[in-house]
């Protein structure tokens, strides 16, 4: 009997071919961002954002910096906003349809993000396949496309009135959009990988799942878990690679995947499973995991987004310093800022990085320029909690579901402290113990906290506060956020979000 042709041995040339040009961009990255913005620059000449900066005369990146402010989403919303409306040649030529709803700002509740047809192929659909051409390349044995895709997503919406026009999780405009090849290995079916009812999509997924070759998933660690712990729940089984032997890979993305990979390991016991990090935003697909062995990712220099970069102390000033790609050091975090075909001019996304090398780039994400913990000058990021959960879970045996965290002013005893509130998927011995461990854990990590935690003059000891179970899911679906690519904040400087988190869980 002839032996079955494999699918993946049929299209990995394809992607092997992506790879070398990937190795090529690589070596060459400047040279591939200075053309790429004369592109994006003679593409919006003839748009009213084009008009206005007069983009049809600037002639290098020096002379587009000087020409063309820095801008958050606030500065922008108005032209988005006629954009939703059905108006054309706005920030970026044609009719913009799709619009990816994300956490808002100060003002609005959310903010929504021009998703051109230009940005869905050569941004997001870029990095989706690019994600694969790494993958195959660095597991020459994988039987990938011989399966089937489980993607995890969100849902949409209706936009105002205007046909066809829609808002919702980025993640669902790329199911709505997704070649309909692609639907023969992906699963589940379109109609209920839609659906809004995240509980509801859960359970359909699972029944709709469970008996089919499952060989990769796709989606933010979080939600995936929520999936999979319901699947070995209806199913009786007590490892995910009893339903799917042929599992193999979780591409993961949306929130650091420290505080759930050892989660990840005991639930699929499997030698041949790989996990690969994505940094697909609705701003942009800016990077992956291109090496098994390092965790930093590849900045994607080739698709349709030109980066610069500001030092984390220059933001928030009224002219921060603004450096090109060929100006960032490592070990420095920067926040992001983008040009790209979504029609985004020089937008600060929210998000701070430390690059790890500069050739390649390569790059860790070390939070948002908007979660951190700065109440006493202890300058506490998201990649100093990230890395302090991992040691306390690593010495006491603990396992995290969800958590946020955000300094305690003055208590009735004048004494000031951070407070986090943690929900356990296995809660320590001793939660004190865990409470001085991750106190100790971040004092080696940040210098500044250790100087604030000196001798308890400062900053006193941090405090736990253990979560109820679905605690976080809670308090996301009472804000309509649950499921899709939401998700918790982790660190704050004010208390408005812990304080409604401390209401639900009494």
């Amino acid at each position: 009997m002839p032996k079955k042709m494999s699918i993946t041995s049929l299209v990995r040339p394809i992607f092997e071919n992506r790879y070398r040009k990937l190795e090529r961009c690589e070596k060459e990255a400047d040279e591939v961002q200075r053309q790429l913005l004369n592109k994006l620059l003679q593409r919006a000449q003839q748009t009213e954002w084009g008009h206005k900066y007069h983009y049809e005369s600037i002639r290098n990146y020096e002379q587009y910096a000087r020409e063309v402010p820095i801008n958050t989403y606030d500065d922008l919303k108005g032209f988005i906003d006629r954009m939703r409306h059905g108006e054309t040649n706005v920030l970026w030529p044609g009719h913009v349809k799709w619009y990816a709803k994300s956490s808002g700002t100060t003002n609005d509740k959310s903010k929504f993000i021009p998703i051109s047809s230009d940005g869905l192929q050569d941004i997001h659909y870029a990095g989706g396949k690019d994600v694969v051409a790494y993958y195959l390349h660095n597991n020459p044995h994988s039987k990938l496309f011989d399966g089937r895709a489980l993607i995890l997503g969100g849902s949409h919406t209706p936009n105002y009135d205007v046909p066809q026009s829609l808002v919702g999780d980025l993640s669902a405009i790329l199911i709505e959009n997704i070649n309909p090849l692609a639907n023969l290995v992906r699963v589940p079916k379109k109609s209920i990988a839609l659906l809004s009812d995240f509980e509801t999509k859960r359970d359909l997924i699972a029944h709709y799942a469970m008996d089919k070759n499952v060989t990769n998933l796709s989606g933010v660690p979080s939600w995936m878990l929520s999936m999979l712990t319901h699947m070995l729940d209806i199913t009786g089984k007590k490892f995910i690679n009893e339903l799917w032997p042929n599992l193999e890979v979780f591409f993961h993305g949306g929130v650091a995947f420290t505080p759930y990979r050892s989660t990840y390991e005991k639930m699929i016991p499997s030698e041949k499973m790989h996990y690969m990090e994505t940094y697909n935003a609705s701003e942009g697909f800016f990077g992956l995991q291109n090496d098994p062995s390092d965790h930093a990712m590849q900045l994607m220099v080739d698709y349709g987004i030109f980066y610069e970069f500001i030092p984390l102390e220059e933001v928030g000033k009224e002219n921060p310093q603004v450096l090109p790609l060929w100006g960032v050091e490592t070990q420095k975090n920067y926040a992001i800022v983008i040009s790209s075909t979504c029609g985004l001019w020089r937008y600060q996304i929210g998000d701070t990085i430390e690059f790890t090398s500069v050739h390649p780039y390569k790059f860790n994400i070390s939070g948002r320029t908007k979660s951190f913990i700065n109440a006493f000058g202890e300058e506490l990021i998201v990649d100093n909690a990230e890395k302090g959960l991992a040691q306390a879970c690593a010495e006491t045996g603990a396992e995290i579901s969800e958590y946020t965290a955000a300094p305690i002013f003055m208590d009735v005893h004048a004494k000031c402290r951070h407070q986090w509130v943690i929900e356990f998927r296995k809660e320590p011995d001793s939660i004190d113990s865990f409470a001085q461990k991750l106190d100790e854990a971040l004092q080696k990590i940040n210098s500044d906290y250790e100087a604030k935690r000196a001798k308890n003059v400062t900053l006193q000891p941090l405090e736990i506060i253990v979560a109820r179970p679905h605690l976080f899911d809670d308090w996301l679906k009472s804000k309509g956020k649950l499921g899709g690519q939401h998700k918790v904040p982790r660190l704050s400087n004010q208390r408005d979000i812990i304080d409604e988190i401390l209401r639900l869980n009494n």
